[in-house]
């Protein structure tokens, strides 16, 4: 059996298994123990904790505070992978100097196993001038053993803040435990990746809209632009905001993933890619755009969009 590890000390994948499920299932049997509801609103109350702290200083320690030390996140030119790739980039932007930001979600959803899950919301940042820049987040988190921290994060200018929106939830039917085991983890990333995969096929047949139709849940957002007062809500609401200015069939533009982060409960994760034109620009480029989408399993098994 191959051994991997560092240097000094080594472990075949066995012992590493055996390892992981001493630490993460008693865990999750604790896990087991609360409602999704329980779970769902410790994951809020964390993201509503890291605001807080954010408010008493910078926009960047803020942010930066609640990043998993493997976060990934859309930066100019691609994705900043990692907690201080991901600092730099929010430094290189000059609007985040001497900017305070504090957010609320309004959106939570959560896996199966209760580690993994996701908040989206409307954020209020305070230039170094005082002017103030609306926004909208989406933060995709995973439960560690110093708590719940973002391993996935992006957000996106807003026209202005809404008032009087409550929190929804997207929760499983159930906590339950599950079992790691390397086969079965990976069998389900790449069930994930080949949904996304489809996804961007179809889109190229049968258009745009109506692929973000038929792979998208009912109950799934999309934060839009800033002309999108709050969310996109629902698959038809998204098919419709996506599909404008889109060819009858066809699509503008096409995407893949370049990784996937997965729940051990294998319905829940999200995809993290590039889209790319499909017709060059003006100067003859064509500059990918990172995208990340976050998925949960319907009651019959298959792959659905819940947030982008």
């Amino acid at each position: 059996m191959k051994p991997f590890g560092g240097v000094g000390k080594q472990f075949t994948v066995k012992q590493t298994i055996l390892f992981l499920v001493a630490i993460f299932i008693p865990a999750l049997v604790t896990a087991q123990s609360n409602s999704q509801q329980q779970v769902a609103d410790e994951l809020l109350a964390a993201d509503r904790a890291f605001s807080a702290a954010s408010a008493k200083t910078d926009l960047i320690s803020g942010l930066s505070a609640m990043f998993a030390a493997d976060v990934a996140m859309p930066a100019p030119g691609g994705y900043a992978y990692g907690s201080q790739k991901a600092i730099e980039a929010l430094k290189a932007n000059p609007a985040n100097s001497g900017a305070k930001a504090v957010w609320t979600p309004v959106r939570v959803g959560l896996s199966r196993d209760g580690f993994h899950g996701f908040t989206a919301g409307f954020m209020t940042i305070t230039r170094a001038d005082g002017s103030i820049a609306p926004a909208k987040y989406l933060a995709y988190w995973v439960k560690q053993q110093d708590g719940w921290r973002v391993a996935v994060y992006k957000r996106t200018p807003a026209k202005e803040l809404p008032t009087g929106i409550k929190t929804t939830y997207l929760l499983p039917d159930r906590i339950m435990v599950s079992m790691l085991t390397p086969d079965r983890v990976e069998k389900d990333r790449e069930s994930l990746m080949n949904a996304e995969r489809s996804f961007a096929a179809e889109a190229q047949q049968i258009g745009l809209g109506p692929a973000f139709k038929k792979y998208g849940s009912p109950d799934a957002i999309n934060l839009g632009g800033p002309s999108t007062p709050t969310f996109a809500w629902g698959n038809e609401a998204i098919a419709t905001l996506v599909g404008q200015n889109q060819p009858a069939t066809g699509s503008s533009v096409n995407w893949g993933p370049e990784k996937a982060i997965i729940a051990i409960t294998g319905d829940f994760g999200v995809t993290i890619g590039y889209i790319t034109p499909n017709n060059p620009g003006p100067d003859g480029k064509t500059p990918p755009q990172p995208f990340f989408t976050i998925w949960r399993k319907d009651a019959g098994g298959a792959w659905r969009y819940i947030a982008e």
